[in-house]
């Protein structure tokens, strides 16, 4: 059973990534697949695919890696907003991450959203991780 799902899934591709996998597969929810397009739609992965077993559904993400140095496109993946302690910011209190070359996933009333967007629409939330 895992307590902190964002957590799981951000430690899998962490993991993944560090083993060098092309494919890392994730169970599903809807706010993981929110974030898995917020990644694809800033060029942290490749590509992603929703699968349905019947239960809880599987996420399949295409990792992505420099060409020449093989390097990983996500250098750092780190949980803000843990189950002990929650992280809320209103819009003009979510810092900016690496001085904006970075991203910040909040979840706002509004949906799942990074940073940026949430500024633009005025809306604050709980900061879940940062990513750069």
């Amino acid at each position: 059973m895992v307590t902190d799902p964002i957590a799981d899934f951000l430690t899998r591709i962490r993991n993944a990534q560090m083993a060098r996998h092309r494919i890392v597969e994730i169970p599903a929810s809807n706010v993981k697949k929110r974030i898995t397009e917020i990644l694809y739609d800033k060029g942290y992965i490749l590509k992603y695919k929703f699968e349905d077993d019947n239960k809880q559904g599987i996420i399949k993400i295409a990792l992505k890696y420099n060409p020449q140095t093989k390097e990983p496109a996500i250098k750092a993946l780190e949980r803000v907003s843990r189950p002990g302690l929650r992280q809320y910011a209103k819009p003009t209190e979510i810092k900016r991450v690496m001085s904006g070359l970075g991203i910040a996933i909040v979840s706002t009333s509004k949906g799942v959203m990074t940073d940026k967007e949430a500024r633009a629409n005025n809306v604050g939330g709980e900061v879940m991780c940062h990513i750069y």
